[in-house]
């Protein structure tokens, strides 16, 4: 449970995931929530501002414009406010805009995870919580993928970033004596999600009449996970503390868990869908037949994504389960309110 006395800060808050969050935290009568975000142009920023309007409707939310990469400021934020709970979800995402910009990735999501990392340490904070990503898993097969994986083969540089993130993490819990979560998220969608993911694009191009990119030639699946379910596991994380693995062993390592105060979880649906099967699902919601154009395997991507979330459920009694159908109609049922 959380102390709803907590003061937390929430990076990337006008985000997805950010957003959800820093929502569902103020919702729950959390005192005091900071959200920081530098609002880049990565997808269309009046998405962004819509999600903070709904924020700042909340009196104990207050916002500051910030990009994380910007040592000075972060060290300020961390020493005039005494937080107790952070929460880092800033970061530059996509995998296909790695290929094209691979500099924004080294400063979101390295450098600015320092100064993240940096004001955790030197005020103290109970509890860092990190989003990592399934794209860690990068060349595996074995299938589902574990937080007990050796995950050092990575396909893309934001999945390299993610996995430097949980190294980084780990050194400033061994070091410093930081409890430190980190959580990979698997291929989130619903309402308010990111104008660069599958979901969304597809329901814009199906609803203009317009036709969607089918990668790999439809033979891809994912481990859908809606919003709400990436939420609840993010708040159950939060207030608990990563316990050092009394059993961790230095000749054979558990990549999930840890001597220091550091520890790994997987939140996914543990059901992953044939790409295929997902346009139906849209086309149904939509009640239009999709126009399809099918192509390779793109650079970055993997053919296919599943979680084993054996390791979150053992730890906070908790697994997603909200159906792909439900999540995708809920989504459609808002792309169509906000636009119009």
């Amino acid at each position: 449970m959380l102390d709803r006395e907590a003061k937390i800060l929430v990076t990337g808050v006008a985000g997805f995931i950010g957003f959800s969050l820093a929502k569902r935290l103020l919702d729950d009568g959390i005192r005091t929530v900071v959200g920081v975000d530098n609002i880049s142009d990565y997808y269309d920023i009046n998405l962004k501002h819509s999600r903070l309007k709904i924020l700042d409707k909340y009196p104990p939310f207050e916002f500051i414009k910030m990009d994380i990469a910007d040592r000075d400021r972060m060290k300020g934020l961390f020493s005039d406010n005494g937080f107790d709970i952070v929460v880092n979800l800033a970061a530059q995402a996509g995998v296909r805009y790695s290929l094209i910009n691979p500099y924004s990735y080294v400063d979101a999501n390295l450098s600015g995870f320092v100064n993240v990392l940096e004001g955790c340490r030197h005020t103290e904070v109970k509890h860092l919580v990190f989003a990592s990503s399934s794209s860690v898993y990068g060349a595996n097969t074995s299938m589902p993928f574990s937080v007990h994986h050796n995950v050092d083969h990575p396909v893309s540089l934001y999945a390299a970033s993610k996995k430097a993130n949980e190294l980084m993490a780990h050194t400033y819990a061994h070091l410093y004596g930081l409890p430190s979560t980190g959580l990979r998220f698997f291929t989130v969608y619903g309402p308010w999600g990111r104008p660069d993911m599958a979901l969304f694009l597809f329901t814009k191009a199906i609803l203009n009449d317009e036709t969607i990119k089918v990668f790999n030639n439809g033979k891809m699946r994912r481990d859908f996970t809606y919003i709400d379910d990436i939420v609840e596991g993010v708040v159950r994380i939060m207030g608990k503390l990563p316990d050092p693995n009394p059993d961790w062993d230095g000749a054979k390592p558990d990549p999930g868990t840890s001597y220091a105060p550091y520890r790994i979880y997987n939140i996914g649906n543990n059901n992953p869908v044939e790409l295929m099967d997902f346009i139906k699902c849209v086309e149904k919601a939509t009640g239009k037949k999709a126009r399809k154009e099918f192509l390779p395997l793109q650079p970055g991507d993997v053919p296919a994504t599943y979680a084993d979330i054996d390791d979150l459920e053992t730890a906070v009694g908790f697994k997603p389960s909200t159906p792909l159908h439900k999540g995708i109609r809920r989504f459609i049922e808002w792309y169509r309110d906000y636009y119009g």
